[in-house]
């Protein structure tokens, strides 16, 4: 009998053993990525995931506001100016249950001492709100022409979820529309930060001597200047003829100019810890570049540090941009941010008299929390080695 051929090469088919050694292998092969790892420690905080559905709400609210607007974000319609918001009803003053939420009809009297228009509701008049409804015209993307939004009620009716402004637009569709200016604004500011912060960070930690010496001198010259005020500075010498383009480029550049030394100190902490790893000494015998070495090993053990201090950096240039905006210096017609909308809360008699234009604060509240708390877990989830 040959004993190598019975016990190698069984005949009948596969013996405990074989499959004792496969499952062996299997559980060896089912190492996780690093980016697997980070995604599962991501998704198990709560506020994180919170924090990135209401990031991706108010980017999808800004990308199709003229979809969730009732009315068109760009008409002026006096003769409804400072309405109070609707009141969504499913009960009637009778007492009787609605299957379809409505609104009363709005009815406005002048006071003809101060001029001033006070809107009251009038229960003999329903209106069922009605989604999906067909209205005025607009282009999905600047691209695809539409006439769908997702709610309005039938003629002769009025519905403003925020309420209207001085000049009579709905705040709720203007909000969402400026959350294309402000979220932009940020997400390109912060970009620019990013680039220029990281690649100083990784120049500074890689050659040391002189050139670290000298980018961190300037970092700690740069680092001198408040920023609130020398961003108050430039953004007040921006010429207002300049088209809106321009003051959109400028003012990003502005809001990243004092924003990078942060993210080039941490990512020269990474460098210069990873600078004598096993990888980078055995690129360099291998006769590897310094460009390749800084990109192809180097930068990319950085990423993750980055995309965090991203999420972080957004929200502090989003409250400083509708800061800038709320005093005038900032954001300017025709364009629209959330800080300009804040600018018709500037009055103290208007703002006691009209307490729902202070309504787009809630826009701003959501996308510093919800950045944050995206920053936040983003930031647990780059280390998934450590302890929970």
């Amino acid at each position: 009998m040959d004993f190598n051929h019975t016990f190698l090469q069984p005949q009948g088919g596969e013996t405990p053993v074989d499959r004792a050694n496969e499952a062996l292998l299997d559980e060896s092969g089912r190492h996780e990525s690093y980016f697997q790892l980070v995604w599962r420690r991501f998704r198990r905080s709560k506020a994180a995931i919170a924090g990135g559905l209401l990031v991706l709400a108010l980017v999808i609210l800004a990308v199709f506001a003229d979809f969730f607007s009732p009315y068109p974000l760009r008409e002026a319609r006096l003769h409804d100016a400072f309405i109070p918001p609707s009141t969504v009803r499913f009960v009637d003053a009778e007492g009787k249950f609605h299957l379809r939420p409505f609104v009363y009809a709005e009815e406005v009297t002048i006071n003809m001492t101060t001029f001033e228009p006070t809107w009251t509701e009038n229960t003999d008049k329903i209106y069922a709100i009605q989604f999906f409804v067909e209205g005025w015209e607009y282009k999905i993307l600047g691209l695809i022409p539409a006439n769908r939004h997702l709610f309005g009620v039938a003629e002769g009716g009025l519905i403003h979820l925020m309420g209207t402004d001085k000049f009579g637009r709905d705040l709720f569709g203007k909000s969402c529309e400026a959350g294309r200016i402000s979220l932009a604004m940020a997400t390109f500011g912060t970009l620019i930060s990013v680039a220029i912060g990281s690649v100083l960070g990784v120049a500074s930690g890689y050659y040391g001597g002189g050139t670290d010496t000298a980018i961190q001198r300037f970092v700690d010259f740069v680092n001198c200047f408040p920023q609130l005020p020398l961003w108050m500075a430039l953004a007040a010498i921006v010429p207002r003829t300049w088209d809106s383009f321009s003051i959109f480029v400028i003012m990003s550049f502005i809001f990243a100019l004092l924003s990078w030394t942060t993210l080039q100190r941490e990512v020269r902490g990474k460098v210069l810890a990873f600078r004598a790893s096993d990888f980078v000494l055995a690129a360099k015998e291998m006769g590897a570049s310094d460009k390749r070495i800084i990109f192809l090993h180097l930068y990319p053990n950085t990423l993750s540090h980055v995309l965090v201090i991203l999420t972080l950096t957004i929200p502090s240039i989003i409250l400083a941009e509708a800061f800038l905006s709320f005093l005038g210096i900032g954001i300017q017609e025709p364009l629209i941010s959330w800080g300009l909308l804040m600018r018709n809360a500037q009055s103290l008699q208007a703002l006691g008299l009209y307490p729902w234009v202070m309504s787009p604060v809630f826009f701003i509240i959501a996308a510093v929390l919800g950045f944050n708390f995206l920053g936040d877990g983003l930031r647990d989830a780059a280390d998934p080695y450590a302890t929970m």
